[in-house]
């Protein structure tokens, strides 16, 4: 009994010796140093190998797509904070020794994992001190964090990307029309915006500011519905009430087909290479090959009311279309019969893109009765996920650089939305417009983006590009570049000039 109790005595001692926090805190025996005999047999301790955090650091090895796509995500604030402190804990666990955050856009976190020593999993040395202090930590500091993570958390952070909340330019575009069916605003490869405006066709040159009339539909007593460049930037077709579907040479400033087969406006158009599509409100989308004299057209038959939105995928085999009927549909190069059909919106599908980083990936946005922008893979026919918007969605466009995209609403707050996906968290809100922001295209070099509204201006912003590089995108919202209809004295050119109006007086004068 008196042995007993000595033995008793002397752990009790032991433990109160332990420091608060210890690993063997709660299992003081374990570091007695009186040896009890209990058998033949020698069982070595374990308490220094941290069986979950072992076998979770051996399953990151195998690196997923999936965690590769949320590393790459976790570009907000808040992703930013848990990359630095799963690095923070790596360092004190794991003794990882990373000093810097890691980036949350690269694979910075897959060769950290990878860089760790594989062969603690089986150490059954307990370490009480884990890195020594150097002459950075002072010895009496309170922190219990080791020299790497306090060089860690003084790491500088990557600043946030900011957004101008005011568009860099404002082009006054009088008869530019207030219908959600139509698009009459697109961007092409040259550097040159078409704007159907009334019965006319303009171009507007982002590099030198000049004005240009292309076609006057007037003398046929039509007028424009859609507006749509090829690839290379040096046809543009135009959609008309009547039905027919225009080609016509930018540069030369002539028209070179008129496509019949439409038996009503023509509100969509799609380019694909040398094939035109076009949706018109008789529910048909035709697709010609603009190079044959007759050419050959491909009818496609699958929405019950007008067909308001059409895009080709980024690899140019698959043709998305959305209507009226609420419906968006997937054709195949090939089928006269859609592939795939959504029916999940609750109103009619105009806004339509395909993801330029993510093969079969595909976004849409309803209406007023529906207000939620869906995501789609095309490729198993399933749907991703949806958020709602809180108003009508007009128009979609991705980003070329980022994995972003924008959307322009009407009813009833007429905003631009910035979307951050996967996760779907809004980057920036921008509002200007004081009707329904209808139109929607993207320059070029895929930093900036022109949007129309009902209010007769065209606003230019810079949504994903990272600096604003250019004087006159520096000035606030006083250049006005009037475009005025057509002039029947120069019925080759209109007349146009810049004026300087406060953003104030303009919208007084229109209300």
């Amino acid at each position: 009994m008196d042995q007993e109790y000595e033995r008793r005595l002397l752990r009790q001692i032991n433990h109160q010796n332990v420091p608060e926090g210890h690993p063997s805190k709660s299992g003081y025996a374990a570091c007695s140093p009186v040896t009890v005999k209990s058998g033949d047999r020698f069982i070595p301790t374990r308490a220094g190998s941290n069986w979950s955090i072992n076998f979770h650091y051996a399953n990151e090895n195998c690196w997923s797509p999936n965690q590769n796509q949320r590393a790459k995500d976790a570009s907000t604030d808040t992703g930013k904070d848990a990359v630095a402190y799963a690095a923070l804990l790596r360092n004190e666990l794991l003794g990882a020794g990373i000093e810097t955050v890691p980036d949350p856009h690269t694979d910075d976190r897959r060769h950290t994992i990878l860089t760790q020593d594989t062969h603690s999993l089986f150490r059954y040395t307990i370490h009480t001190k884990r890195v020594p202090f150097d002459n950075e930590i002072s010895p009496y500091s309170l922190s219990p964090l080791s020299n790497k993570s306090h060089k860690l958390l003084r790491s500088p952070r990557k600043p946030a990307r900011k957004i101008s909340k005011i568009p860099f330019k404002v082009l006054d575009a009088p008869e530019l029309q207030d219908d959600f069916y139509l698009n009459l605003v697109d961007w092409s490869a040259g550097n040159l915006l078409s704007v159907g405006l009334g019965a006319c066709v303009y171009l507007w040159s982002a590099c030198t500011s000049q004005v240009t009339r292309l076609c006057d539909l007037s003398v046929d007593g039509d007028s424009v519905t859609s507006v749509c460049w090829n690839e290379r930037g040096s046809l543009v077709a135009v959609g008309t009430h009547k039905g027919f579907v225009q080609i016509w040479d930018a540069a030369g400033g002539r028209k070179l087909t008129s496509l019949e087969g439409h038996s009503a406006r023509v509100g969509a158009l799609a380019w694909n290479g040398e094939q035109l599509s076009s949706g018109s409100r008789d529910r048909v989308i035709l697709q010609r090959d603009v190079r044959t004299p007759p050419p050959v057209e491909r009818r496609l038959q699958g929405h019950r009311q007008e067909v308001c939105g059409l895009k080709w995928s980024p690899d140019h085999q698959h043709l998305a279309s959305g209507g009226n009927d609420n419906k968006l549909l997937v054709w195949n190069s090939s089928s006269l019969l859609p592939v795939q059909q959504y029916s999940d919106h609750l109103a009619a599908v105009k806004a339509i893109a395909w993801s330029p980083h993510q093969h079969g990936l595909l976004a849409s946005g309803g209406g007023t009765a529906d207000r939620c922008l869906r995501f789609w893979n095309t490729l198993t026919g399933q749907a991703l996920q949806s958020t709602d918007t809180g108003s009508q969605v007009c128009n979609l466009a991705w980003s070329k650089h980022a994995n972003e995209l924008v959307s322009t609403h009407g009813y009833s707050q007429n905003q631009i939305l910035v979307w951050k996906y996967p996760s779907l968290t809004q980057v920036a809100k921008l509002t200007g417009h004081s009707y329904r922001v209808l139109y929607l295209a993207v320059s070029p070099d895929g930093e900036a983006i022109v949007t129309g509204a009902g209010d007769e201006t065209l606003r230019f912003w810079n949504v994903f590009s990272k600096t604003r590089c250019t004087k006159e995108s520096k000035s606030v919202l006083n250049l006005f570049t009037r475009i005025r209809p057509s002039d029947r004295e120069r019925p080759q050119h209109f007349l146009h000039s810049h004026f300087f109006y406060s953003e104030i007086s303009v919208l007084s004068r229109k209300n």
